[in-house]
């Protein structure tokens, strides 16, 4: 089975892990703040915060950005749930932006509509969580804008998208939100087993996700109510979570991060050849371009229903039947049954539904071989003919 995305462990990352293992810290010791420190570094960010998950990393950024009860957030139906449930989990109302058609992200010209309709009903979001699908960002820019005309707080969701780009900045610099957000799960472009940073230029925004990813205690005697009893003395300041990360995933992660560059260049190499070997296929490839430099996560076709006779089930089981382990991303969360049971409906966001409705995503990973991703296309095409 060709999966649609691994790992690649080296003996180098294997040498960082046993050093750590070799080492008097496993956990909260100073392999994490070196994974920290390296990733801010690399993405123009003033601080990094890692903590257990992706979707830990989400909860802790909303809560630092203090939303709660009776505030809206808004993201992308084509996302996996965690870009919803973060606001769930502080007792938030969730809403959905419908995704422009070409680069399957969060349609800036969509949300301003809606924000101007949330501004007559007197409902605006208070945080909005666009969703670098794919390795591919989503338009910062116009997001950013609207963020300062509305009033609302910006948490990027770039699970897909580190090493990515965005006008000729790295994704993660936070140039046009207050918090970014990374995975580090085992089919992303680089890992630490499981393993998520929240990305910041705010010091406050950053002391405050750090505290809340243990428990919500502080050494800090500054922080604290009342003076310490002694140097062993913490403070649970508010209620937080154990989401911390270990030093052993953190060795991992440093020792990956040296290889990103190559490994989102292997990426855009794979993907030029599945252009140039898909172009007589009836799919529609997926769109790269314009302000952002895509880490391509992932590789996500749609069937083209006017040029194909199969349907994308058919197509779908034909390829794994053939060996090639495709996926399809994402369901749209409103139609999953919790939101449903909100009051979201079948085509609430037609084009987030009709992008679902034909797409498989592709094998796409770094050490995917050039014969290999030939094995892919063949069993394609023998599928979808």
């Amino acid at each position: 089975m060709i999966p649609y995305g691994r790992q690649e462990v080296t003996q180098a990352d294997i040498d960082a892990v046993q050093a750590v293992l070799r080492s008097e810290f496993l956990t909260q010791g100073p392999a994490v703040a070196r994974f920290e420190q390296a990733l801010a570094a690399y993405c123009g960010a003033a601080h990094g915060v890692a903590v257990a998950n992706a979707t830990a990393a989400l909860h802790v950024a909303c809560m630092a950005l203090d939303l709660g009860p009776g505030d809206w957030l808004w993201t992308s139906p084509n996302t996996f749930l965690a870009s919803a449930n973060c606001g769930v989990y502080c007792g938030a109302r969730i809403d959905f932006v419908d995704i422009d058609p070409r680069s399957y992200n969060m349609d800036a010209a969509a949300l301003a509509d809606k924000l101007e309709r949330a501004e007559r009903a007197g409902c605006l979001p208070k945080v909005v969580v666009p969703v670098h699908f794919a390795g591919q960002s989503c338009d910062m820019a116009a997001i950013g804008a609207l963020a300062k005309r509305y009033g609302f707080r910006v948490l990027e969701d770039a699970s897909h998208a580190v090493g990515g780009r965005y006008r000729d900045a790295p994704v993660g610099s936070c140039a046009y939100s207050d918090i970014a957000v990374f995975s580090f799960h085992p089919v992303k472009i680089v890992t630490t087993g499981e393993g998520g940073v929240a990305l910041t230029n705010d010091a406050a925004l950053a002391q405050r996700m750090q505290r809340l990813r243990s428990h919500g205690m502080t050494r800090d005697a500054a922080l604290m109510d009342g003076e310490p009893d002694g140097p062993w003395y913490y403070q649970q300041t508010e209620l937080g979570y154990n989401y911390r990360i270990t030093d052993i995933q953190a060795a991992l992660g440093s020792s990956q991060l040296a290889r990103l560059d190559e490994y989102v260049r292997r990426r855009h190499r794979l993907a030029q050849r599945y252009d140039a070997l898909l172009a007589e296929l009836p799919v529609i490839v997926p769109a790269r371009g314009g302000d952002a430099y895509s880490a391509l996560h992932l590789y996500p076709v749609q069937v083209d229903a006017r040029r194909c006779r199969r349907s994308r089930r058919e197509v779908f089981d034909t390829l794994r039947a053939a060996g090639i382990g495709v996926n399809v991303h994402y369901i749209p969360v409103h139609t999953q049954p919790y939101y449903r049971r909100m009051g979201f409906r079948s085509g609430d966001f037609p084009r987030a539904e009709a992008y679902y409705a034909q797409a498989i995503s592709l094998p796409m990973f770094a050490a995917l071989t050039d014969a290999q991703q030939d094995e892919v296309v063949t069993a394609l095409r023998e599928a979808l003919t």
